[in-house]
């Protein structure tokens, strides 16, 4: 919201928002982020995520509005949504933009490319435009202001998708929506040694992550295993304990604002995208820094 209120302005006009399905929550108060109205459509059918469905009513809310520009979150929903919308509305689309666009040559959106090794800019030069936004891309600039609650009336095509169940994790923070994530590799030698890796990241109030072999090796679910071939993360702060840094590691976790490595190896290739690199015992260094962490928040 915060970036397509940047982007409304540029284009002088106003950010508006889409909310699907039975939602209570004090949507007047996203006003704050820039947004001026929020158009929901409210129907149960719209409870579960439905790409067809979810296209279909975006695409209504749309063309009613004569909205020239549709923002998304590049991130599964968003990934299943655009690429449908920009077919149904013969909308060019960028997926995975990191800034505003560039309006002094026309319109030019700037992603991530090769996994975030590159960058490339886009042109977009139809009439209706769709924009993919990394997750974590943009700051979150929160202001004054509500939004005004518009009821818009679709028609909601009945869902090809029926869901059997929704199995939901609890107490624990996702990590594709994490500020601060700790993560483990194979210089914690073994699942039994987990419990360093856990305590700091429960006391900076972080989500827990892996690299591929200690996934692989079963010390840790799978959906922990960030990097190409897993989930690929932007934090705030990505705190990496015994990882080598291997060139497929690093390319799911590049986008982070901050690396802090932790080694005991000075010639890991980590070291080398570090922000901040301690060259050391994983078992001495990660519990003198949870305490040490601990007296701070005292």
């Amino acid at each position: 919201m915060s970036y397509g209120a940047a982007v409304a302005k540029q284009l002088n006009t106003t950010a508006e928002g889409i909310v699907l399905g039975s939602v209570t929550d004090d949507l007047a108060a996203l006003g704050k982020y820039g947004v001026k109205k929020i158009h929901q459509v409210s129907s149960d059918s719209l409870n579960h995520f439905d790409a067809q469905a979810y296209t279909n009513v975006i695409a209504q809310v749309a063309e009613a509005t004569g909205a020239k520009l549709i923002v998304f979150s590049n991130n599964l929903d968003g990934k299943a949504i655009a690429p449908r919308l920009s077919a149904r509305l013969k909308a060019a689309l960028v997926s995975g933009a990191v800034a505003l666009p560039d309006k002094s040559g026309g319109f030019v959106v700037r992603k991530n490319v090769f996994s975030g090794k590159a960058f490339a800019n886009i042109s977009l030069n139809t009439d209706i435009k769709i924009i993919a936004l990394n997750p974590n891309a943009y700051k979150v600039e929160a202001g004054e202001g509500t939004a005004e609650i518009v009821s818009f009336n679709a028609n909601v095509p009945a869902a090809k998708i029926k869901v059997m169940s929704v199995n939901k994790a609890s107490g624990e923070v996702p990590l594709t929506e994490a500020e601060i994530v700790v993560s483990g590799g194979r210089g914690l030698k073994g699942p039994e040694n987990w419990g360093i890796v856990e305590d700091l990241a429960h006391t900076l109030h972080a989500a827990l992550a892996c690299s591929r072999p200690v996934a692989d090796a079963h010390w840790r679910p799978h959906n922990e295993h960030v990097g190409q071939t897993g989930i690929a993360i932007a934090p705030n702060l990505y705190v990496a304990i015994g990882i080598s840094g291997a060139i497929q590691h690093l390319a799911g976790v590049n986008r982070s604002k901050t690396i802090v490595v932790i080694n005991k190896d000075p010639e890991a290739p980590f070291f080398k995208a570090a922000d901040y690199g301690i060259v050391g015992d994983a078992f001495e260094v990660v519990p003198k820094l949870t305490e040490a962490i601990k007296k701070l928040k005292k």
